[in-house]
């Protein structure tokens, strides 16, 4: 089966790695344009071109996956499969109809829930405790087609962004090599998605690790491991950014209490409300959160101790 293979990011690469080692021919791989990186904007190749190359698999980079170039050029490649993984574009019918067996995406969530750009990081962040992998037969809407095989992975409790990532990576790779099999075996069924069950997962920006306070603990401790390692999570501290990497919801506020300087219940949300060798404890609209990890601005990671050790926060002052 002659297989083109569409991906561009590092979740991608696990897909590429998958087919090639389970002999499936990959004629071609496809991947967004270099962009211009680091301090001196120097042109960088996406991580499936690095390792297309490296596999010594041919790669195009057009600008648009529905250029007529590009097109003409596919139907000239003549596929019998495209395998999608994180390409970064949506697929026109002109495109999707060029394989015999039509175009199938690895998605990295349990379809229907969490269509769309980051389903990972919500899946954190709204406090799913299973996602997985599903293999789709890909139609023009975005992630809509119907289901082909799925894979599930659990959702740890101290589970980041950026772990949960290369879970799921694996996985997708180990799920797309049984569907390609099974394709092959003409043992494939396809499951149209419930609609009643969709949830959408928006695209991140920066914004979104703002800190709102006033939200439940749980919330906040969720919303900090779905943005690491990106966009991250801040707050501020005499008006400088501090970033918040790891933290826990605290259980026992009652000895909360007899350790703090201050009034835990009447203080205002944002408050420290313990900065010592116990370490650095911050009240929420609904419980309390310890800092275990932070990054003050222009400085290195560090733990909540080292942070305390230099810094003069004192038990009352408010984030934010």
């Amino acid at each position: 089966m002659r297989i083109v293979f569409m991906g561009t990011p590092d979740f991608a690469v696990a897909t590429l790695e998958a087919l090639c080692e389970a002999g499936f021919d990959v004629i071609a791989a496809v991947s967004q344009p270099d962009k211009p990186k680091g301090r001196h904007g120097i042109l960088s190749p996406t991580p499936v071109k690095e390792k297309a190359m490296e596999l010594g698999i041919p790669v195009f980079q057009p600008e648009k996956a529905k250029d007529s170039e590009f097109i003409e050029k596919l139907r000239e490649l003549a596929p019998d499969l495209i395998v999608v993984t994180a390409y970064g574009q949506i697929l026109k019918k002109e495109l999707l109809s060029i394989p015999k067996y039509g175009c199938i995406n690895v998605h990295a969530s349990l379809l229907p829930r969490w269509r769309g750009a980051a389903p990972v990081q919500w899946s954190i962040i709204e406090g799913d405790k299973v996602t997985g992998v599903t293999t789709m037969l890909m139609d023009e809407g975005l992630d809509t087609g119907d289901m082909l095989l799925k894979k599930e992975v659990e959702i740890g409790p101290k589970e980041t962004g950026g772990s949960l990532f290369e879970k799921l990576a694996k996985a997708g790779g180990e799920l797309i090599v049984e569907t390609v099999k099974r394709l092959e075996a003409g043992e494939l069924k396809r499951e149209k998605q419930n609609e009643e069950l969709m949830t959408y997962a928006s695209m991140l920006d920066k914004h979104m690790g703002k800190i709102n306070w006033n939200r439940e603990a749980a919330e906040i401790e969720r919303l900090i491991r779905g943005l690491d390692p990106w966009p991250g999570t801040y707050s501020f501290y005499e008006k400088k950014m501090l970033k918040l990497w790891d933290a826990d919801v605290i259980e026992d506020t009652e000895e909360l209490s007899k350790e703090s300087s201050v009034d835990t219940e009447r203080a205002e949300a944002g408050s420290v409300v313990l900065a010592s060798k116990k370490g650095l404890v911050i009240k929420t609209g609904k419980g309390f959160l310890k800092i275990n990890d932070l990054q003050p601005e222009g400085k290195k990671r560090m733990k909540a101790e080292e942070f305390l050790r230099g810094s003069r926060i004192s038990e009352g002052t408010v984030l934010g």
